[in-house]
């Protein structure tokens, strides 16, 4: 008898010592080592790219940094690794970071097989082709025989596959790993055209030597939601991920924004209450402080301010809201209920 209390106590011990680890969620590890992970692109001016001291910008680089503000008070509890298409993925997978916001379409696939969740889209995109002028082509469907840069591993390569075979058109794709030498190689004439999201590809002609030398043809190919990614199986880091984007969204539906939120936490407005955290209740429900959304704003800005200074039409990328407008203006952001 006593042999099997030992042998129990025993098994109890090393289920403890293999579960203890696994039972502290992301938020945990986060919060002791006291700064978020972040997977981004290191070179899409606009989404994620740093300037020329160092600092990182961009309407990735800011998402990443609500969701810092949510959880520390602080946007600038956050650290940057850029990954290339090929490495976002494992490197979520294994843990390297914590999130990744990098310009990564939801699929169905990537959220079985490869184990991960998309939380809410920050930018709804669409693949399209990128040319020089001097080449005389109007439509994609004159890219017959074409060489074509393109990312390997990417919903991009594949969605180009599928145009072509689609259109009975014969293509050469020529395919470079890292984002920086691919567009290097395009604006040096060694392929016909450069495909990828619309809005990748109207940031690298704005960065190019000679921006009007190249257009956009008008076909846009695939649907591209893009959304900060985690993986499967931490629900409480999932919803502070999500939450932290609606919170942006649902600000500027709310009139809120970095230059009036202090003035606003005044407001008898239930839903501002709920939203700012003088009506408590939603930090405690996410695990976070309740003024969690009031820091993303305050530090951060609402979704229209982070669109607007990184990509907006006074920008040079110079992209209209379109799709990534509010659902009441005829986009598709829509926030759920903060309550």
């Amino acid at each position: 008898m006593k042999k099997w209390k030992l042998s129990l106590v025993m098994i109890a011990v090393v289920l403890l010592f293999v579960a203890g680890p696994a039972l502290a969620g992301t938020l945990d590890e986060v919060k002791a080592r006291g700064y978020i992970k972040a997977g981004v692109n290191g070179g899409v001016f606009g989404f994620s790219m740093p300037d020329d001291k160092g600092v990182w910008k961009g309407l990735d680089v800011d998402t990443a940094r609500a969701i810092a503000a949510a959880v520390f008070g602080d946007a600038d509890k956050v650290q940057f690794t850029a990954l290339t298409a090929v490495q976002r993925l494992p490197a979520l997978q294994s843990k390297e970071i914590d999130v990744l916001c990098r310009n990564t379409t939801a699929t169905l696939t990537r959220e079985t097989t490869n184990g991960l969740n998309f939380t809410q889209v920050n930018y709804y995109d669409g693949q399209g082709f990128l040319v020089p002028k001097k080449l005389g082509v109007k439509s994609a469907k004159e890219l017959g025989g074409a060489t074509v840069c393109v990312l390997p591993g990417t919903t991009t390569e594949l969605n180009a596959a599928d145009f072509f075979r689609a259109n009975g058109l014969q293509w050469k794709p020529v395919v470079i790993e890292q984002t920086a030498e691919l567009n290097k190689a395009f604006f040096a004439g060694r392929c016909d055209c450069l495909t990828s999201d619309v809005s990748q590809l109207a940031a690298q002609r704005s960065v190019s030597p000679r921006p009007q030398d190249y257009i956009i043809l008008p076909e846009v190919i695939s649907k591209e939601p893009l959304a900060p990614v985690v993986r499967h199986g931490d629900d409480q880091w999932y919803d502070i991920v999500k939450w932290a984007v609606f919170a942006l969204i649902e600000a500027e539906e709310l009139g809120i924004s970095s230059q009036n939120v202090d003035k606003m936490k005044n407001s008898t407005n239930p839903q501002v209450q709920r939203f700012l955290g003088t009506s408590p209740g939603m930090g405690k429900a996410l695990g976070l402080n309740e003024a969690w959304a009031y820091n993303i704003i305050k530090q951060v800005g609402n979704y229209g301010e982070i669109f607007e200074r990184n990509v907006g039409v006074n920008t040079p990328l110079g992209l209209e809201r379109g799709l990534n407008d509010l659902w009441t203006r005829g986009g598709l952001m829509y926030a759920h209920p903060i309550r």
